[in-house]
C-alpha cells in the first residue's frame, strides 16, 4: 500500500488561512485551466483519507468532486448527507488500523488530504510520496501543511515544475535507505 499527498501551500508554508478559507488559491490566474497534474494523480488512486475538516471545506464546493471512496476521521461527526451513502464512510479507526483495512480490502493507492491528516499519517511514518505546489503568496498566518512529527523523515526530490503564473511543483517521494 501506499499514501500520497497531493496538496497547495503558501510560500510561507500554510494550506488555509485561520478561518479555514482557500480563496486565494484561486486569486492567482489560470487562463489555462492547468489542473496542474491533479487528473491524472487521481487516475492511480484507489481512495480518498480526509479529516473532517477538510471534509467540511469539500462540502462547500457544491457538487461533490471524487469517484473514488472517500473515508473521513471524525470523533465527533455520526452522520452523513444520504446524496454522499455509498461515496462517503466516516471513521474513528486509529491511522493505522484504517490503512491495515484498506490495504486488506485491495486499496493501494491512497490519496491522503488535510493538514493534520497529513501530519497524522507522517507521525505514522505511512506518507510514501508528497506532491506539493507552492503558491506565490505569503499568507502571514494560517493553517500548516506540516506540524510536529516527533521524526526525522527524509524524501528525494523526484521532479519539479514551474509554471507561467508562477506556481511551483514538487514531487517527493521517501527515501527509505536514509530513513534508517
Amino acid at each position: 500500500m501506499a499514501c500520497f499527498v497531493f496538496i497547495a501551500v503558501s510560500l510561507d508554508g500554510y494550506i488555509a488561512k485561520k478561518d479555514g478559507s482557500i480563496d486565494w488559491l484561486n486569486e492567482i490566474p489560470n487562463p489555462d485551466g492547468n489542473d496542474y497534474g491533479y487528473s491524472e494523480f487521481m487516475k492511480k488512486i484507489d481512495a480518498v483519507i480526509m479529516g473532517r475538516n477538510t471534509f467540511e471545506k469539500v462540502l462547500t464546493f457544491g457538487a461533490w468532486p471524487y469517484d473514488k471512496p472517500v473515508f473521513v476521521l471524525s470523533r465527533t461527526l455520526k452522520l452523513i448527507d444520504d446524496h454522499l451513502s455509498g461515496k462517503v464512510k466516516l471513521t474513528n479507526k486509529s491511522i493505522k488500523e484504517l490503512a491495515a483495512e484498506l490495504e486488506s480490502r485491495g486499496l493501494k493507492n491512497l490519496y491522503i488530504d488535510g493538514g493534520l491528516t497529513i501530519q497524522s499519517f507522517l507521525k505514522e511514518d505511512l506518507i510514501d510520496e508528497m506532491i506539493i505546489t507552492k503558491i506565490p503568496v505569503l499568507l502571514g498566518d494560517g493553517i500548516p501543511l506540516f506540524g510536529e512529527t516527533g521524526t526525522e523523515t527524509k524524501f528525494d526530490l523526484l521532479s519539479s515544475n514551474s509554471f507561467g503564473n508562477g506556481f511551483v511543483q514538487d514531487h517527493y517521494k521517501r527515501d527509505m535507505f536514509k530513513n534508517e
